[in-house]
């Protein structure tokens, strides 16, 4: 039976994981499992609170259970960060266009993730480990304000363990704690110290919108030309279906037409950063 965008199914909450102060990562039961992409979308929603969007965080390779990294900023996230294991939600989607997996085969890839960011990578990278005969080098720079803000530190830790990927983790001076092992720095100078190569490369970028600005410079500094790069926005939107008008940057919709954007399509668009 396929799945009816339109309609919520009734997902059960089997497990909830405290990322940061501020952050839960909500494993969800569907009655039938959805086909999805990295860089897909669902709509989430708690009865009689209302709904938002949120990026699926796992991969397609993963997906016994559907996962969303959320953030409490408003309403709705409270309610949700207020729920319970066994509760019920409602899920609609996926919606939006996801990563070009095929344009990504046989690169060396490089993710650059800021704050709760990582959530919309995490699922094209572990994608991309699961098939990791397919792509050339796989580095991952991830950077949040402090060392409470990094989410899936367990996961983190598993990936600087493996040898078939690049693992750089940094957080904002004054972040750093005693016992912090990773550098002290923003991202984009971070990235720059690193000095990865573009020849066959291609970056995907995602964190706050002033973050993905000054990491597209760095990017330019470093030869990356905008048909390497690679972002996803999540920003604005409501109705996951381009019908409300909430989510438009110039005549695309994130919702429908993104939200993954190369640089450079945003490059013909109204500066969003």
């Amino acid at each position: 039976m396929a799945d009816n965008i339109y309609l919520p199914q009734l997902a059960r909450v089997e497990e909830i994981i405290d990322e940061t102060p501020d952050v839960k990562t909500f494993r969800l039961a569907l009655p039938r499992k959805l086909s999805f992409q990295p860089g897909q979308f669902v709509i989430c929603s708690v009865f009689s609170q209302g709904e938002a969007a949120f990026t699926i965080a796992n991969s397609p390779t993963r997906s016994e259970l559907l996962e969303c990294s959320i953030r409490r900023v408003g309403k709705v996230t409270k309610a949700f960060h207020e729920l319970n294991p066994g509760d019920l939600v409602g899920v609609r989607g996926p919606y939006g266009r996801g990563f070009d997996l095929e344009r990504l085969r046989g690169k060396n890839l490089l993710f650059v993730g800021g704050g709760i960011g990582l959530a919309a990578l995490r699922s094209l990278l572990w994608w991309c480990l699961d098939n990791r005969e397919d792509f050339g080098e796989i580095t991952l720079l991830y950077g949040a304000r402090t060392v409470a803000d990094l989410v899936y530190k367990r996961e983190l830790k598993e990936l600087q363990e493996r040898d078939d990927i690049e693992v750089t983790l940094t957080v904002d001076p004054g972040g750093e704690t005693p016992e912090w092992e990773g550098k002290v720095g923003l991202v984009p100078p971070v990235l720059e110290e690193l000095g990865p190569s573009p020849e066959e490369a291609i970056a995907i970028v995602c964190g706050p919108p002033i973050m993905i600005k000054f990491t597209f410079q760095s990017l330019d500094k470093l030869g990356f030309s905008p048909e390497q790069i690679v972002t996803t926005l999540e920003m604005k939107m409501k109705c996951g279906l381009g019908k409300c008008g909430r989510c438009n940057i110039g005549s695309k919709y994130v919702c429908r037409d993104g939200p993954v954007f190369w640089a450079s399509e945003l490059s013909e668009l109204p500066d969003e950063f």
